[in-house]
């Protein structure tokens, strides 16, 4: 198993790194967030046509440049670093891998290739975002019929198709949606972190395209590249508040000298700086797990929790070691504060995947 980046990958972090640098600046993040759409359409197509990044986990032969989890996770990481406002979580994180592990094969033909360009807006609607074991019990489908509500759906506002997973009774199965189709009801919810648009799909007898069956391994599998992806996002957002907490001690002065020369701050910071670092050697590792089909079946619910926990503290560190200006609107911090409080809760909190990881140890030494 791979257990470093390669020359190719360090290269392409450092050009989806310039890239956002460029594109997303604080100034454009707090425009974006007070915008009713949440993204700019000409950065997007950029990010997708010219970088390539909306189908960089995709196979070639879907239309994707066929990398993994482990390229995924940089572009993800990046993404996190600069607070991207834009579709790619929602499309080409959620849905395409959805697709990827449910659709059937014409539909993946059909559908992946536009995903992959970004030339379609996908999301993926999950009636419930806290285990897969909870999934289907809101939505169902009679006939291709669907009728329920999920009640936190991301950028289901600008999406072109809604990607559905619907109880058929006993199983769960994949289904095809347009966003403006009769019967389709997307109120936009009021959040805590306005840099990711969320809202609630109704579905009142809707006709839909039945495109794949889900079964428990299927939706597992999704659930944990998904997690895999959030977490290296909340990795790079967790990094970026340690660079510029600690280079705020350096400037901020008092008492004569630069805070960050008192050895209660230094003990805070590197107490931070060491569980940034063993989060991330753990997200990673999870990513090259899945790349490479094994290791630890565990491993995406365990940096789930360990990236929240680590982003959580990251951001409370940077607001507290700031003083009083790091509540004020007008830092920066609270930017990243409210990002890494919703990606907590995102597809699960640190109890549940906690939960969920001690659950499938079990069940693996009562297999053996």
């Amino acid at each position: 198993m791979q257990t470093e980046f390669t020359e190719d990958q360090q290269q392409f972090r450092e050009i989806v790194s310039r890239f956002l640098r460029d594109k997303s600046p604080t100034s454009a993040v707090r425009q974006l967030m007070a915008t009713e759409q949440g993204f700019d359409p000409a950065v997007w197509q950029q990010l997708s046509g010219e970088l390539g990044l909306a189908g960089a986990h995709i196979p070639e032969s879907y239309g994707g440049f066929g990398f993994g989890p482990v390229e995924l996770g940089i572009a993800a990481e990046e993404m996190g670093r600069y607070l991207y406002c834009g579709p790619f979580f929602a499309s080409s994180v959620m849905a395409g891998y959805a697709l990827m592990a449910a659709a059937f094969e014409p539909q993946k033909e059909k559908l992946l290739p536009a995903i992959a360009r970004g030339e379609t807006i996908a999301t993926l609607v999950l009636d419930d975002l806290n285990s897969p074991d909870r999934v289907g019990h809101a939505i169902s489908a009679v006939d291709d019929i669907l009728s329920g509500i999920a009640s936190l759906v991301v950028d289901a506002h600008i999406a072109d198709v809604l990607v559905v997973i619907a109880s058929t009774g006993e199983d769960l199965g994949l289904y095809l949606v347009d966003s403006s189709a009769e019967g389709v009801v997307i109120e936009k919810r009021e959040v805590l972190d306005p840099t990711r648009k969320l809202s609630s799909v109704r579905f009142a007898e809707v006709k839909a395209e039945k495109i794949g069956e889900v079964s428990m391994v299927s939706l597992n599998q999704a659930w944990d590249q998904i997690c895999v992806a959030l977490a290296h996002e909340m990795i790079g957002g967790a990094q970026y508040l340690l660079d510029s907490t600690v280079e705020y001690t350096k400037m901020r002065v008092q008492f004569g000298r630069p805070i960050g020369s008192f050895q209660a701050l230094k003990h805070r910071c590197a107490d931070l700086l060491m569980e940034v670092e063993f989060a991330r050697a753990a997200t990673h590792h999870a990513a090259r797990c899945l790349d490479a089909g094994e290791g630890e079946p565990y491993i995406a619910s365990m940096v789930k929790a360990m990236a929240s926990d680590t982003y959580m503290n990251a951001a409370r560190a940077g607001i507290q070691l700031r003083g009083g200006i790091g509540f004020t609107w007008e830092n920066d911090t609270h930017l990243w504060f409210k990002r890494a409080k919703s990606s907590e809760v995102f597809m699960g909190t640190p109890h549940l995947h906690r939960e969920r990881m001690m659950t499938i140890m079990e069940a693996n030494t009562n297999e053996q």
